[in-house]
């Protein structure tokens, strides 16, 4: 019966979160969702090295296949993030440079 308790703090601590994250972020300007978006794009590298960790940790094939999947995924959240900020960024551009058209 100690598994009760740990499987609904665990569901605690992700509402808890979700709420949290939802609230912080509703309440941020516009202006800062750029500079945010490359400290989440942070956050996403520490989340893939800990999936690394998990595959490299992994024992049975069920959890190499989960670790696997997961070091994927995280590595594509970190990339389309960058990606979509450097694009963002490039919106408010000033200089008057094309991307793409380097002189």
């Amino acid at each position: 019966m100690t598994d009760i308790p740990t499987f609904w703090t665990a569901v605690y601590l992700v509402m808890l979160a979700a709420f949290t994250g939802y609230v912080v972020i509703s309440r941020v300007p516009s202006i800062l969702h750029t500079p945010l978006m490359s400290g989440s794009n942070f956050i996403h590298g520490i989340v893939l090295v800990g999936a690394m960790i998990a595959l490299g940790l992994a024992t049975t094939a069920l959890e190499q296949a989960i670790g696997f999947i997961a070091v994927i995924l995280g590595a594509a959240n970190a990339t389309g993030g960058y990606v979509v900020t450097e694009r963002i960024l490039q919106m408010f551009d000033r200089s008057g440079k094309k991307p793409g058209k380097e002189v």
